[in-house]
């Protein structure tokens, strides 16, 4: 099922976070991380899925991104510098 294909598929990724089925990811639980929480849901259609996808895009957006780009360029620990909760929000 897509569920079992996402926990396979992002196992590994640090900053990806697969919810149990059926669970709403809440913007609270990813607010001053780097984190992605993703969940997924049956839709009233048969045979759809909802796949709902929360990240924090002031610290995930483009600077979150250039941190960890710099850091698989340069040979760093993926996570290096972004495992810290923000000051602010």
């Amino acid at each position: 099922d897509l569920h079992a294909i996402l926990l396979k598929f992002y196992a590994k990724e640090a900053f990806v976070h697969v919810l149990p089925f059926g669970e709403v990811p809440q913007s609270r639980h990813v607010r001053g991380s780097n984190m992605t929480f993703i969940g997924v849901a049956n839709d009233r259609i048969e045979g759809r899925a909802i796949i709902i996808a929360t990240l924090d895009n002031l610290v995930k957006g483009a600077s979150g991104q250039a941190i960890q780009n710099m850091n698989l360029v340069l040979g760093y620990p993926e996570t290096l510098g972004l495992e810290q909760v923000a000051l602010f929000p």
